[in-house]
């Protein structure tokens, strides 16, 4: 396995690295101190397997980057590092295609799990951002005969297979490739996934996936 991490703070390259020789002890670690540094080991490692990216980089916004990533090199996951965790930023990193997004504040232990959640091929999210009652989309209007204290009636209101998608949606899976996994025409899937933004009464991709890890709703394993 082969991970880079790009941030311009030494002390940040060197925690992620301590962390990730736990999880990884055999992986090939890398680092950038900038996007030029970054972009310049990129090309000359077709076989990356993890991108750690700040948002903050000094020469250039590691969101465009990150955008950059996803349309030319979207084999690679990648993780954002940041100094905050509000809505804009979370929102933003995610529908750009983002695997995870870790506050650079979060502890060791909690860096540790996020890293493990997300080399598992999994979404991770900061829970403190889940927590906010603005965070999630479900704060502006609840569906009709919903129990705001009943989270998991959610899950009533969806079919065995529109969970499938969901989990799938979960794992950072896209329209085309849940179509592939489920063996499902591409409008069946356009279907559920209009039926899944609806029930978790969510305008758009990130916002369901945010709402339904809240809900605990990931604890599904999606299918193989």
């Amino acid at each position: 396995m082969k991970i880079l991490i790009v941030d311009d703070h030494v002390l940040i390259r060197d925690a992620v690295q301590g962390v990730l020789k736990e999880l990884a002890a055999t992986a090939t670690l890398m680092d950038a101190a900038d996007g030029r540094q970054a972009m310049s080991l990129i090309e000359s490692n077709p076989d990356l397997d993890l991108i750690l990216l700040d948002i903050g980089l000094p020469d250039r916004d590691g969101l465009t980057m990150l955008a950059e990533l996803r349309q030319h090199r979207p084999e690679i996951a990648v993780v954002v590092l940041s100094a905050t965790n509000d809505r804009a930023s979370v929102n933003r990193a995610l529908d750009l295609g983002a695997m995870g997004f870790i506050p650079k504040n979060a502890q060791r232990e909690v860096m540790l799990r996020a890293l493990q959640l997300v080399m598992s091929g999994n979404i991770y999210i900061p829970p403190e951002a889940l927590a906010r009652d603005n965070m999630l989309p479900g704060s502006r209007a609840k569906p009709t005969g919903a129990d705001p204290s009943r989270p998991s009636q959610i899950g009533t209101e969806l079919t065995d297979r529109q969970f499938d998608v969901l989990a799938l949606m979960m794992k950072g899976k896209s329209n085309k490739v849940i179509c592939r996994m489920l063996n499902l025409a591409e409008q069946t899937v356009k279907n559920h996934v209009t039926a899944i933004l609806k029930a978790l009464n969510a305008t758009n991709r990130t916002e369901a996936v945010i709402t339904a890890s809240a809900m605990g709703l990931g604890a599904r394993k999606p299918p193989e």
